[in-house]
């Protein structure tokens, strides 16, 4: 063994010189570097995304309960070395001189918040700073519309329940607000310290408590499993941001998505470039295979040293490409720290053990058909140069090559549906490209026949290299569709977060309009110069029935399960109606009702339900809904199922009835306007003829997701040039692993008396065509793999992306033609003798 040892060690310190184990030594420095620096800047990235989306909840997990949190949970959170935080909310009647309101009281520990900050205003919606005190005791921060309705100032003091407060300052913002044009109650901010002496949680008042928790992700888990079998489903609701809805958690999810993808893909291409590196290292060691064995070298002891080999290869390779992993990653981050919020200080095992994992898996398994190969190639090999492999079948490197890179995508994902989408489109691709092989090869006998020139000599090369080719062609077309499903994928998923909040987005909106009021606002801000967007009218009732049975009324949104009867809203719903179809929203299911008429014979009206609650509460197409407003009864019947895009910053609503159901009843309308920064001051005379009009100002909600989806959109450019590199040097390691076989064409055409001209042509363009096929078979796969990921895993709508049918084989047809043209240009211009020398 020792001898052994001794000999793979020498053998491989003799290449190393020579710079045999150049190409293979690359493509693991690369696999490694590539999917460390990618996986590594991922995990830091989702860190500081989710750091930063975790001031929407003021916490990393928080609790919601309808009754007091007990102590003993909050000590054992901080056993489990958490921060904790408490916060209780209530509807409560504020007085102020003469005025009172009805608001949204929040009672506050000192802590408060765990993530994110509170803002307040020198003045009714001024400009906001951010702060990292609460309102001492006896002391009462109230929302800008507040100062109007009550009609005080700074300083002046208020009454709440038993209590009495000063006014000490102007809340404009805090984390865990939330946004819904529906809850109109202003913002009201006490100190936890007050609520005893307000004695507003009696018997008969509706209070709600919240805990908050922040600290390791480890640790909050610890604690969610020790806190989950006390929790009861009735009172208690356990919330993270990963669990988040919103428009925010939805994009946060969204981009955690596209990182494992770009991270997966970097795999493969990474796969690859191995697969291409072994084949050529065990075709340049067929020859010293030959001699061992003449020698008297046992197929046992070959196995051994050459296994050994890639051993070492793979060692240098893993050690050299963390080094280079860790280089790219840290001068990313450097680059863009003024733009992205990552922190070089967490550190993240995982991404270290996967990138190991992934040499050394590929190193082993992507040589396997390669070394075997060496290790059967006969003796007589030293006498007959033409003499191959023993080993012809290719099904066990296409076995072992395909399960190495399901293994590592679904040990690396931890995700069956993209791992197994993406495997799947693969596998599709590469038999589709052995059928095109075929045909490539009948045309090239075609075309390769008669007179010849470079386009005949080109394809006459591609029918002789049939296998080579195909190989090659499916190499270049995998990585082309791995690149084309990052690409695209990134332009979509960018394009839906920027037309979520496009410039103009409405950063105010207005409730409590009435009718009277409707006209002579839409004239005042028109004369204000200020463009106020769709009046939607609105009244309030309550969910009763389906096909005339009852619904079960107790239930709230964000319980489970129905404790009994048929599951229903559980509180008053906001309706609306109208005969134009919202933006954002799509019929997929019936007829929108303005092609319907009015009440039908059974006396029943048109009504159009949100998918996700028509699925929640198994509504279907024709099921007669029956709603109480006021004290009416309201009976319509479902006409169209709609997709509502709930991302976008604006009112929707689950029902929207046919407007000769609501002619009786008196609505309030909501609206929305934008208003530029600097234009925040004129707020006062906006609102001034409209004491009785809600605001909602979201302006600050806006700007924080407009940062989130800027620095996620930054992230996936670094992730999209990372994955464009990757595949280059994929393409590169290709174009390098057919040097061999075409210095000794063209030593031959040389010999025959080939011109220069003729085979510098000729190799440009074999490569042009296979570049031109593989581009077009990397589309259509692409447009498979988009539409399953799309539809399957993020949730967006999938469409046909014709202009890559157009430009994939361009630039395919330009790309491998220029690689494959620098690749051979060295070869192409040695003499003849020179070639023949290096034949021998």
């Amino acid at each position: 063994m020792k001898m052994v040892l001794n000999l793979a060690w020498r053998l491989f310190k003799h290449e190393a010189r020579r710079g045999e184990l150049t190409i293979i030594l690359l493509a693991i420095v690369l696999s490694v570097s590539a999917v460390l620096s990618l996986s590594l800047f991922s995990e830091r990235l989702q860190s500081a995304l989710t750091d930063k989306s975790a001031e929407f909840l003021a916490a990393d997990a928080q609790i919601r309960s309808s009754d007091p949190i007990p102590e003993t949970w909050f000590e054992k959170a901080q056993s489990e070395k958490l921060q904790v935080s408490r916060q209780l909310r209530a509807r409560s009647m504020v007085f102020g001189g003469e005025k009172m309101a009805l608001v949204d009281l929040r009672a506050v520990s000192d802590n408060y918040p765990l993530k994110g900050h509170i803002s307040v205003s020198n003045k009714p919606f001024g400009i906001e700073q951010e702060i990292n005190t609460v309102p001492q005791p006896g002391h009462v921060w109230l929302e800008s519309r507040l100062f109007q309705l009550l009609r005080v100032e700074l300083g002046d003091e208020v009454e709440i329940g038993d209590a009495r407060f000063i006014v000490s300052e102007v809340l404009s913002e805090i984390p865990d607000a939330g946004f819904n044009v529906f809850a109109t109650d202003p913002l009201l901010l006490v100190n936890m310290a007050d609520v005893s002496a307000m004695q507003i949680t009696g018997p008969g008042s509706r209070v709600g408590y919240r805990g908050y928790f922040a600290g390791e992700e480890g640790d909050i888990e610890r604690f969610y499993n020790w806190l989950q079998p006390q929790l009861n489903d009735d009172l208690h609701a356990w919330s993270t941001i990963k669990d988040d809805e919103s428009a925010v958690g939805r994009s946060v999810a969204t981009a955690e998505r596209y990182f494992l993808l770009a991270s997966l893909l970097a795999i493969v291409l990474a796969a690859v470039s191995i697969a291409v590196a072994a084949q050529r290292y065990s075709q340049r060691h067929f020859d010293p295979v030959a001699i061992m064995k003449t020698l008297g070298a046992t197929q046992k002891m070959i196995r051994r040293v050459y296994t050994m080999q890639i051993c070492f290869i793979a060692v240098v390779g893993i050690v050299l490409g963390i080094a280079f992993g860790f280089a790219i990653q840290h001068l990313v981050v450097m680059l863009l720290a003024d733009k992205i919020e990552v922190a070089l200080s967490v550190w993240h095992w995982r991404p270290l053990l996967i990138a190991i994992f992934t040499g050394a898996v590929c190193a082993i398994l992507f040589s396997l058909y390669p070394l075997l190969r060496l290790f059967s190639v006969p003796p007589l090999r030293v006498l007959r140069r033409d003499m191959d492999s023993g080993l012809s079948s290719r099904s066990l490197q296409f076995g072992a090559a395909g399960g190495a890179v399901f293994l590592l995508m679904w040990i690396y994902s931890q995700d069956l549906k993209i791992s197994a989408i993406l495997f799947i489109s693969g596998v599709v691709l590469v038999l589709s490209l052995l059928v095109v092989t075929f045909g490539l090869i009948w045309l090239g006998r075609k075309l390769g026949a008669g007179r010849i020139g470079p386009w005949q000599l080109a394809w006459a090369r591609i029918r002789r290299r049939a296998m080579d080719n195909s190989v090659q062609l499916i190499s270049f077309s995998i990585t082309i569709m791995l690149l084309l499903v990052v690409l695209v994928m990134r332009n979509d998923m960018v394009a839906q977060w920027r037309a979520q909040l496009p410039e103009g987005t409405p950063n105010y909106f207005m409730s409590n309009i009435t009718a009277q009021q409707k006209n002579k606002l839409e004239q005042h801000f028109a004369d204000k110069e200020v463009r106020v967007e769709s009046f939607y009218p609105v009244v309030r009732g309550r969910f009763v029935a389906v096909n005339d049975e009852q619904v079960n009324t107790r239930v709230s949104k964000e319980d489970e399960e129905p404790s009994e009867g048929r599951e229903g809203l559980g509180r008053e719903a906001n309706l609306t109606w109208s005969n134009q179809l919202q933006r954002e929203n799509e019929v997929i299911e019936g007829v929108w009702h303005a092609n319907e008429g009015g009440q039908t014979q059974e006396g029943t009206f048109p009504v159009s339900v949100e998918s996700e609650i028509a699925k929640r509460l198994d509504i279907k197409m024709g099921d007669k809904l029956t709603f109480n407003i006021g004290s009416e009864i309201v009976k319509t019947q479902v006409t169209s199922v709609r997709k509502v895009n709930w991302q976008t910053m604006q009112p929707n609503f689950f029902f929207i009835i046919h407007p000769d159901a609501m002619a009786a009843f008196e609505p309030t309308y909501i609206t929305s306007f934008y208003l530029e920064a600097e234009r925040k001051a004129d707020i006062t005379a906006l609102m001034q003829p409209f004491p009785s009009v809600t605001l909602f100002d979201v302006d600050a909600s806006i700007n924080q997701l407009r940062d989130i989806v800027d620095q996620v959109s930054m992230a996936v450019e670094f992730i999209l040039v990372l994955v464009l590199a990757a595949g280059s040097l994929v393409l590169i390691a290709q174009v390098q692993a057919s040097m061999d076989e075409r210095q000794q064409e063209l030593a031959i055409l040389r010999t025959l008396g080939a011109k220069g001209k003729l085979i510098r042509l000729s190799v440009i363009f074999e490569f042009i065509i296979i570049g031109m096929v593989a581009g077009l078979m990397a589309a259509l796969a692409n447009e498979l793999s988009l539409y399953l990921l799309q539809t399957q895993v993020f949730q967006m709508d999938a469409r046909i992306h014709v202009e890559y049918w157009l430009l994939a084989p361009i630039v395919g047809a330009l790309v491998v033609g220029l690689l494959g043209a620098l690749g051979c240009w060295r070869l192409l211009t040695l003499n003849t003798t020179t070639l023949l020398r290096r034949m021998v």
